[in-house]
């Protein structure tokens, strides 16, 4: 497998696992009909197709996570919006306290592992200065 396309699965699978969080937070805003969340999650770069979010959606519903009402639409018919439960809510708490500790763990363990531009340079003039002695 190619690196580019390695990189690709590996983000596709990251935007996956974020998905229901960013799409819970959306209808937080306020009640949403899914083209407005589409939408906003392309503006944020977080690419969704229909296809894949009716089924989420659903699966929200069905948990008891979303509920829905449909308005009257003046261009065509009627559009189902969705909006948290008090479920929802508490579930969607819980979502932004894991979010919080996963970016801090991340975060912490990741910076170890990818050396700054200024550690690069110290690492640089350290063996450069070591090369130097040893002449």
């Amino acid at each position: 497998m190619k690196i580019d396309q390695k990189l690709e699965n590996t983000k596709a699978q990251m935007r996956k696992g974020v998905l229901e969080f960013c799409i819970l937070s959306i209808i937080a805003e306020k009640e949403s009909y899914p083209s407005d969340i589409i939408d906003k999650l392309e503006e944020s770069k977080l690419i969704v197709v229909q296809g894949t979010l009716y089924p989420l959606l659903t699966r929200l519903k069905n948990a008891g996570l979303l509920d829905y009402h449909w308005k009257e639409s003046s261009s065509g018919p009627p559009r189902k919006y969705f909006r948290l439960t008090e479920i929802g809510t508490t579930f969607l708490s819980s979502l932004h306290e894991t979010w919080n500790e996963l970016v801090n763990a991340v975060s912490n363990t990741t910076h170890k592992t990818k050396p700054t531009t200024t550690t690069k340079k110290r690492k640089n003039a350290k063996a450069k200065a070591g090369a130097d002695e040893e002449e």
